[in-house]
């Protein structure tokens, strides 16, 4: 089965209120077995608009992936999300095999 990916891009307007995004993100991600394989390193935007902080999450499949996202757990994370950061977050299918 395909893994199943976030990727989210990211400006940071409140670094200090985002951190409560962070904790409260935790247990959605947990829950659902998120592996970040990148999480606000150095990048570079070599094409269009670029954000400060792009992180590429890892699922078991696309479902899940997409459990994670509409669950209470993370619904509620992402409301305090919105208060602190601007940004996009794309759920992707991976090729499978």
């Amino acid at each position: 089965m395909a893994k199943g990916y976030w990727i989210a891009r990211v400006d940071i307007r409140d670094p200090e209120g985002y951190k409560d995004y962070v904790a409260a993100a935790r247990p959605a991600f947990e829950k659902h077995g998120a592996r970040f394989l990148a999480r606000g390193g150095a990048s570079d935007a070599v094409e269009g608009v670029g954000r400060a902080r792009n992180v590429i999450i890892e699922f078991a499949s696309l479902k899940v992936a997409q459990d994670c996202y509409h669950s209470p757990e993370y619904q509620h994370a992402a409301s305090i999300r919105q208060k602190h950061a601007d940004g996009e977050i794309v759920l992707v299918e991976g090729i499978d095999g």
